[in-house]
């Protein structure tokens, strides 16, 4: 992909096909502010610049029928969402439809040569599946924080060799397209907001819970990232006063008394303490606990184990309460490897944010899952690069 809109109304027009699919000229028009003469001459240069086809006759609305206009169909997106312990690799076409999707566990603490040679290799391998013949750009999601405009990560605290590693240089030299990096949980909350349960939502709170814990903050349709791109890091707010030490270096960190690794270290202790024979016995065939054994534990009705998940929940709920309170939101949508523990953890959550918050933040408020599962955030990563290359050059 070589051509960009030329302005802002072509880059209208192009997120208007990618979001909703081909549409006839008239269609366009009743979305954007422009004349019939311009919108004609605005999407005859995109078609000479072959990011959108005429795409057969659109439905008669009285007189000539025209012609739907669809984005070109030979785009390609790769979508990679990086996480603590695996990595998922998609291709999707231009309205960011997935074609193919790899999922491999990958630890990230390995550093990030040996995380992106194995990136380079799913790529590589959708590649020769047949379902693109190269990428036209690249979205990359990171579990810590990113200098969002240069695509370097920060102090990244569960990534230890990624402070200021060139992430978007390195990878666009390697993949031969444009790049964009960003931290995973904002891609997550663009996947949502694109195809899952916040598409008709502006003002939402997107709270990835795995082994670590961040939001992203979407306002007005668009992620909030702060002045240095570490907004929503909310697993690092404090949850108990003087509590357990973090990875970050400060204490009682919401992260550090409940994640994944959180909650695979609570389970241990129970286990070996003897609260919970059910965990005992499974740490006993495995070797090691992590929470989709403390999720498979409560679903058989382990007290301790639903124990665990429900002051989890509770803490995390009063975090969250504080966010609605400040910032209102229309949705909460929950997300990442730890929601594997379901309605257990969901029920204590939303008893907390509806018993803390205000009546007026919450009295309309759904917290829900997030649809997508691990989709979110490789769809998220090719809007995130589309939307880069659908802007004006």
């Amino acid at each position: 992909m070589t051509a960009r809109p030329a302005n802002a109304h072509q880059a209208r027009l192009l997120k208007l096909l990618r979001d909703g699919g081909p549409r006839s000229r008239a269609q366009l028009g009743d979305r954007v502010d422009l004349s019939r003469s311009k919108l004609a001459v605005e999407v005859d240069r995109l078609l000479e610049t072959g990011l959108v086809v005429a795409d057969g006759l659109a439905a008669s609305r009285g007189g000539r029928r025209s012609h739907n206009v669809r984005l070109a169909p030979g785009l390609r997106f790769l979508g990679v969402d990086i996480g603590a312990t695996s990595v998922d690799v998609a291709v999707t076409n231009a309205e960011l439809e997935v074609l193919g999707h790899l999922n491999q566990p990958m630890d990230v603490r390995e550093g990030p040569v040996a995380v992106f040679e194995q990136v380079l290799a799913m790529a590589a391998k959708l590649r020769a599946s047949g379902l693109a013949e190269g990428y036209d750009g690249a979205g990359i999601g990171v579990p810590g924080p990113v200098r969002f405009p240069e695509g370097v990560p920060v102090a990244p605290p569960i990534m230890p060799g990624w402070d200021g590693f060139p992430v978007r240089e390195a990878l666009s030299q390697e993949l031969g397209c444009p790049v964009m990096v960003d931290n995973d949980v904002n891609l997550m909350a663009m996947g949502e907001q694109h195809a899952g349960v916040a598409r008709s939502v502006g003002d939402f709170l997107c709270i990835k819970i795995g082994t670590g814990i961040g939001c992203g903050i979407v306002v007005g349709g668009e992620v909030h990232r702060g002045t240095t791109g570490s907004a929503g890091d909310i697993g690092h707010i404090q949850a108990v006063p003087d509590g357990r030490p973090c990875a970050c270096g400060n204490r009682g960190c919401l992260e550090a008394h409940f994640s994944g690794a959180a909650l695979a270290r609570d389970a241990l202790e129970a286990a070996q303490q003897g609260l919970s024979p059910e965990l005992a016995t499974r740490l006993e065939a495995n070797g090691l606990l992590t929470a989709v054994d403390v999720a498979a534990a409560a679903a058989a009705g382990d007290p301790t184990s639903l124990g665990l998940i429900r002051q989890g929940g509770t803490r995390t709920g009063q975090v969250i309460a504080g966010l609605v309170s400040f910032f209102n939101p229309g949705l909460v949508v929950i997300g990442g490897g730890v929601t594997g523990l379901g309605h257990t953890l969901l029920a204590a959550i939303r008893t907390q944010v509806y018993r803390q918050s205000l009546p007026l933040a919450t009295g309309n408020l759904p917290i829900v899952l997030g649809e997508l599962g691990p989709k979110a955030g490789v769809i998220g990563a090719a809007r995130l690069i589309s939307d880069h290359l659908f802007s004006p050059a």
